[in-house]
């Protein structure tokens, strides 16, 4: 048990030391490195490493921004199968659908209840 929660809090620090790093030492903005941690969340769900990042680190490599871009393949591998082609479009909200109506529920609710201090 405890092992496990010191492997997620690895995993985890581990990716945000990377996306630090990434600020830091180049002139991208925190939604480029956002942008490429879901790309390489996508990349390493095609070539089926992610799982194993999963098993490493647990919670720790579900929770950052990376673990999106794997779940969008993974529903992508699996409309595939059955929709063919048409399994590219669909697969995408397959999994991810739910996370991102919350996102903009969220977000619908900020804007009603927040006011901008400018």
């Amino acid at each position: 048990m405890i092992i496990n929660a010191l492997m997620a809090f690895l995993m985890s620090g581990f990716i945000c030391v990377i996306a630090q790093i990434i600020i830091d030492n180049t002139k991208l903005t925190p939604g480029h490195v956002t942008s490429i941690f879901v790309v390489l969340g996508v990349l390493l769900e095609f070539f089926g490493l992610y799982k194993y990042l999963r098993q490493i680190g647990h919670i720790g490599a579900s929770i950052p921004i990376c673990n999106f871009g794997a779940l969008m393949m993974e529903g992508v591998k699996k409309l595939i199968e059955t929709q063919g082609l048409l399994g590219v479009v669909n697969g995408v909200f397959y999994i991810t659908g739910g996370v991102i109506t919350f996102c903009v529920f969220l977000s619908l609710i900020v804007v009603v209840f927040a006011r901008a201090k400018s």
